[in-house]
């Protein structure tokens, strides 16, 4: 069966907040938002962009690997959980090996909350929230087809699912619409780009001549943590153990007969 996914499209986003109200208004969300509108650069620009949970497929979720509680689950389907209140020791491990800086620590609540899309609603064939309620569908959430279907691939858009932190690979369940010739997004280029313009008279960074080569982990001699199968399924309640009938009670000790002693003499 083919995965729903969102699809998020930047340039289609008006800044209305639109997700960033209904949002909050999702049955799991106890009233606070999980997702995001970042305004890119006010000073020169009005553009703005959604940010929610991208559900981080390989490597399998890093805020539920780093967390040593397993306080965050990931559902068989592949959607990523906010942390379970009841299990999370508020260390903020999540918050901070995130590459697109999604978690969110509650103080009040001392606990990590993000996107679980709508989970109470997708896991029954609902749209999340966001997505519903997007004037111009800057949030989109279906299938692959039905994006092609909706006549964005035509306008020679192209959904990507793997950036690069450098050397660091990672692919998402959700999908970012960028140009039809990018087939992945280097997130530290167009940070180093953004910063110091596109002019061939920039000097080029100087940290980049200071930092030792990218070494991999294997020949660094890093162990890498092996994760079982199936590592973070929600958790089931352990079975009940059977009812343990009550002994039965010992019987009673006989007692003896009283004595019989001669009938009473009527009185006259």
């Amino acid at each position: 069966m083919a995965v729903k996914r969102i699809f998020l499209d930047p340039s289609r986003c008006i800044g209305c907040r639109s997700c960033v109200a209904a949002c909050r208004e999702c049955d799991t969300h106890k009233g606070e938002t999980m997702i995001f509108i970042d305004y890119l650069n006010r000073g020169n620009t009005v553009a703005s962009s959604p940010t929610l949970c991208m559900h981080c497929e390989e490597p399998l979720a890093p805020c539920a690997q780093v967390c040593p509680a397993q306080a965050i689950l990931v559902s068989p389907d592949g959607v990523v959980h906010q942390a379970d209140e009841t299990r999370c020791v508020n260390i903020r491990n999540c918050v901070y090996v995130c590459p697109f800086g999604v978690p969110k620590f509650d103080g009040p609540g001392r606990y990590m909350r993000k996107c679980n899309l709508c989970y109470d609603r997708t896991s029954i064939g609902l749209p999340p929230m966001c997505a519903s309620v997007c004037p111009t569908q800057a949030i989109f959430y279906g299938t692959y087809e039905e994006w092609i279907q909706s006549g964005r691939a035509q306008q020679g858009a192209k959904p990507v699912n793997v950036f690069y932190f450098g050397k660091q690979r990672v692919r998402t369940r959700n999908y970012v619409v960028m140009r039809e010739e990018q087939d992945a997004l280097d997130l530290m280029a167009l940070a180093a780009e953004a910063s110091l313009g596109n002019l061939s008279t920039t000097p080029a960074a100087t940290a980049d001549g200071e930092v030792e080569p990218w070494v991999e982990a294997d020949s660094a001699g890093i162990p890498e943590r092996m994760a079982p199968p199936q590592p973070w399924a929600p958790r089931t309640p352990a079975p009940l153990p059977a009812p343990v009938a009550p002994p039965a009670p010992a019987p009673a000790p006989e007692r003896e007969p009283a004595p019989v002693g001669p009938e009473p003499v009527p009185v006259p």
